[in-house]
């Protein structure tokens, strides 16, 4: 019995052994043709929470790895990723990687909501990583969609940037950042100074509706901004770029790695003169003629800005990681006390925590919780009196404008269900919230609820399907469902895709609940909105290869119940208080969208790369036949880059280029002219000093001198000063 215990015993303590058997695994990731190593390959174990990056040396090594056996994978930007199978300890590995003149091992998430190589997403992606705004020597997110990618536009204003893609504007495009929503907005346009660009791994965009996975809002597109988080043990990078007009952005990054535990901080400070294009300013006389007055106006007001943003990550264990992500930002302009009463202030702080668990076979469960709070002010710069000349502000005053709150909370699991179908679903708890002291009588707001699935198949040979179902439940307009459903055959290096999908957005509270009065015009809201609704169609072909591919998309895309405030008849309320004019939101606009994008891309041997894009879209207001507000119809991006290495120095020469047509515009202004700029970057790397890299950088916006100098009240093309000159610095110290 004794003999039988003893047995029993040792039999589970070499279970116990075992189950807490680690291993390690090391080595070296090199360039296959020149044996050189590669610096910051991302080298990791599939299917679990274990990874690192590389040094300056193109050394690796991976502590107390469970003893199991995995699919070790090294990527890196503009090299073909590597996969090797390993068990128990392997010291000293030795990784060959291969250049890629196109990066086709890209990995995309938006498309789909889960992750896949670009060239193997049935939903079409369009993608701008973070070297490509490193060498255009872009640093705020307005340039980048500018300047990379032709389908996406900005009327600009001294207030707020107004951002169109393919003829639909803000309201209509969702902004998110890691998959969570960018909320707040700025006189109905997302505040995109919030974004920054420093961390950013890539920008992904998707194109038409997609709301089967995303929602409310995404009936023109969805951009997603998905940062960079270093494998490092410690990275510390400052960026300073400084030019004319006292435009300086400065970033300071400080990333450490200690085993499980990951702290990712950032700090953004960016502050602007501001600038005049005319001293002159379009206004009316009482008659309604037109004149021009002297004016101190600026086309861009000075201005200052910070973001601070801080990030956790925890991997428990080899499958389950837990993450908390925090941001404050504030910005205030600085306007001339001549033609303004106030500056315009706005801050935000938001919070996220989440939670994923790996089961394995690319199959798992997360938990995300996300909480928004965008507020602006109105801070007064010297003392208001009425026509008594009594003081009714004083000089100081903070006043509110705007308060909103967003709270978001969202479980999905996706699991494989055999060989062929992999099965996602999830459910979503959103509420919004919005103070406006000036519009609303008290707090309102409104809570939507939604249940959604999707299921990717692939069946014969080539052949993927993409087919989708989401189910709202609204406050106010109840219930909707949009479907979507997207083909893909893939004969060799081409792609065909397919895609029907249906769009929504939900009245926001303001268009529900607004209530203004000014000047004898009331603006009033409307309980009894329906939801604005598209349907969306696109066919898409591409080729892909290592030096060039090709891509090109047709799309339509129709949509009903637009929201539009229109002059209604008085009540008798309004003509007891005087009002003479009664505007209100209805559901009575339809329009239509439709186009082709093409994009081309070339790697032609020695450093050199080349591309291009074209976006044709037709956007038209269908009840009056006539174009889309802000709407452009052509509009094209042409970029071309050369890198060449010597030794410990690298020189990249980037020259990019934005062309578009005329913008539409109804109203007073006419249309915005259309314009071309072009901008040259260069960037000098020196990797010479162990553990820093000093990278000095120098180039010129607006190369040929473009200004559009109307006076101030035209619909600006452009709010570029002319040419201007810059420089940069990064210093990166890695470990």
């Amino acid at each position: 019995m004794k003999r039988k215990g003893l047995l029993t015993t040792l039999l589970w303590g070499c279970v116990v052994i075992c189950s807490l058997a680690q291993v390690t695994l090391s080595g070296k990731v090199v360039n296959v043709k020149n044996g050189k190593p590669i610096e910051g390959v991302n080298v990791r174990l599939e299917q679990t929470t274990i990874g690192c990056a590389t040094n300056s040396k193109g050394e690796f090594i991976l502590k107390n790895v469970p003893d199991e056996s995995y699919t070790l994978r090294a990527s890196c930007l503009n090299y073909i990723p590597v996969e090797k199978k390993i068990h128990g300890t392997q010291l000293n590995m030795l990784i060959e990687m291969e250049n890629s003149g196109i990066n086709l091992d890209q990995v995309v998430i938006t498309g789909t909501g889960t992750h896949r190589r670009i060239q193997d997403s049935p939903v079409p992606v369009e993608i701008i990583n973070g070297n490509d705004l490193k060498r255009a020597g872009i640093t705020n997110f307005k340039d980048a969609l500018n300047m990379l990618n032709p389908s996406f536009s900005f009327s600009t204003t001294a207030m707020a940037s107004y951002m169109t893609l393919n003829g639909l504007g803000n309201k209509h495009i969702l902004v998110l950042i890691n998959g969570q929503k960018l909320a707040g907005d700025v006189s109905g346009n997302v505040d995109l100074s919030r974004i920054n660009l420093s961390n950013v791994k890539r920008i992904e965009i998707l194109k038409g509706a997609a709301s089967s996975l995303y929602g409310s809002e995404a009936m023109g597109g969805v951009i997603n901004i998905i940062t960079d988080q270093p494998k490092n043990l410690i990275n510390v990078t400052s960026e300073t770029r400084f030019a004319e007009e006292n435009q300086l952005d400065q970033t300071i990054n400080l990333d450490i790695n200690a085993g499980k535990f990951g702290s990712f901080t950032t700090y953004n400070r960016r502050q602007s003169d501001g600038w005049q294009l005319n001293n002159q300013a379009i206004t009316y006389d009482s008659k309604g003629n037109e004149k021009l007055t002297e004016t101190n106006k600026k086309a861009s007001d000075k201005f200052y800005s910070n973001i601070l943003t801080q990030h956790f990550t925890y991997s428990a264990t080899k499958a389950l990681s837990f993450y908390a992500r925090g941001s404050m930002y504030n910005k205030e302009n600085d306007r001339p006390v001549s033609e303004y009463d106030y500056n315009l202030a706005y801050n935000d702080y938001s919070l996220a925590l989440g939670s994923k668990f790996l089961l394995g076979n690319a199959s798992y469960i997360s938990l995300d919780l996300y909480n928004d709070n965008f507020e602006g002010t109105k801070e007064y710069i010297k003392d208001v009196k009425d026509k008594k000349g009594n003081i009714t502000i004083k000089n100081g005053t903070s006043a509110l404008s705007k308060r909103q709150h967003y709270y978001n909370a969202n479980l999905k699991s996706v699991f494989m269900a055999g060989d062929f179908n992999k099965i996602t679903i999830g459910s979503e708890y959103v509420t919004d919230k919005l103070k406006n002291p000036e519009a609303l009588a008290g707090d309102k707001q409104a809570y939507t609820m939604a249940l959604y699935t999707q299921d990717e198949i692939k069946f014969l040979q080539n052949f993927q399907a993409i087919v989708g179902l989401r189910y709202i439940y609204h406050e106010t307009f109840k219930n909707r469902f949009t479907p979507k459903l997207s083909l893909m055959y893939s004969p060799g290096a081409f792609n065909f895709r397919a895609t029907y999908s249906s769009g929504f957005r939900a009245p926001s509270l303001e268009e529900l609940y607004y209530n203004k009065e000014k000047n004898g015009t009331l603006s009033a809201g409307n309980i009894n909105l329906k939801p604005e609704k598209s349907n969306y169609y696109a066919i898409n072909g591409e080729f892909m290869s290592r030096l060039f591919s090709i891509s090109a998309t047709a799309y339509i895309n129709n949509l009903d119940n637009l929201i539009t405030s229109k002059q209604v008849a008085l009540t008798e309320t309004d003509i007891a208080n005087s009002i003479t004019k009664r505007m209100e939101y209805r559901n009575v606009d339809k329009a239509r969208v439709k186009g082709v994008d093409i994009s081309i891309n070339s790697y032609l041997g020695y450093g050199v790369s080349l591309g291009g894009s074209y976006s044709y879209a037709d956007a038209k207001d269908t009840n009056t036949d006539s174009r889309l507000p802000r709407s452009i119809k052509h509009s094209g991006s042409i970029n071309s880059n050369w890198n060449k290495v010597w030794g410990f120095y690298t020189l990249n020469v980037n020259l990019a280029g934005r062309l578009q047509s005329e913008r539409f515009e109804t109203g007073t202004y006419g249309n915005a002219p259309g314009y071309q700029l072009w901008n040259l970057s260069t960037r000098h790397t020196f990797n010479n000093l162990a553990n820093f890299i000093l990278e000095p950088g120098i180039g010129i916006e607006n190369i040929f001198n473009y200004r559009d100098d109307r006076p101030y009240n035209s619909n600006y093309a452009t709010l570029s000063p002319g040419r201007t000159y810059y420089v940069s610095l990064l210093l990166k110290f890695r470990k």
